[in-house]
């Protein structure tokens, strides 16, 4: 079983999102998928919930519950989202669930701040320095031509993380989120700039750098 986590200290940057679209992308593509939610606020549960019967099926797992014991066995991929403030044990505990680890950062000073201090954190913990595990950063909700975004691209291209994909901020996502499905379930007329933009993400997934 494959298991990625979407993960970020600062709360807020979209993992959720990223969570959401990563399970149903697979789940389209015929994979046996399953998404764990580790925030109380279930904002990928409740996704879940409005997904319609007749999409493809994602298996839910309450992990702010019982963690993942009741993830299925069979899962191909299992789609972790965890928790806003996750640091110490708790991250060490929630790190031992993955393989690969997507960290999504908003433009904004404070988020990139943040983030510095948490890579530095999760580079430490010793799955990931063990190269057990492995991490990439994704740009998320930007607007193109802002002096935020380019401060946000330079700062994630000299930061020792791979930097995988920049994603714009676009009414798809809420069309998307709020009917149950995925940026991909979308009409190719609406949705294809998001599909070109998730295109270096997916790779990267798909290849062996994302992979121990």
């Amino acid at each position: 079983m494959r298991h990625i986590m979407v993960l970020n200290a600062k709360g807020g940057c979209g993992k959720s999102t990223l969570a959401t679209n990563i399970a149903s992308h697979y789940a389209t593509e015929g994979k046996v998928v399953a998404l764990a939610d580790y925030d109380p606020q279930r904002s990928s549960l409740d996704w879940l919930e409005r997904r319609p019967g007749d999409r493809a099926e994602i298996h839910a797992v309450a992990a702010f519950k019982d963690g993942l014991r009741h993830a299925p066995r069979n899962a191909d991929v299992l789609v972790i989202d965890a928790p806003a403030r996750s640091h110490g044990k708790e991250l060490t505990a929630l790190v031992r669930h993955a393989e690969t680890i997507i960290v999504p950062v908003l433009p904004s000073t404070i988020d990139m701040q943040a983030t510095t201090v948490f890579l530095e954190e999760l580079k430490n913990v010793a799955k990931v320095k063990g190269k057990k595990a492995k991490i990439a950063t994704v740009a998320n909700r930007v607007r193109d031509n802002t002096l935020i975004w380019d401060d946000l691209d330079d700062y994630l291209s000299k930061t020792k993380v791979p930097y995988v994909a920049a994603l714009r901020e676009a009414q798809n996502y809420i069309r998307a989120y709020t009917r149950g499905l995925g940026i991909f379930e979308l009409p190719e007329y609406l949705a294809w700039p998001d599909w070109d933009e998730w295109q270096p993400l997916i790779e990267w997934l798909d290849s062996k750098r994302s992979q121990p």
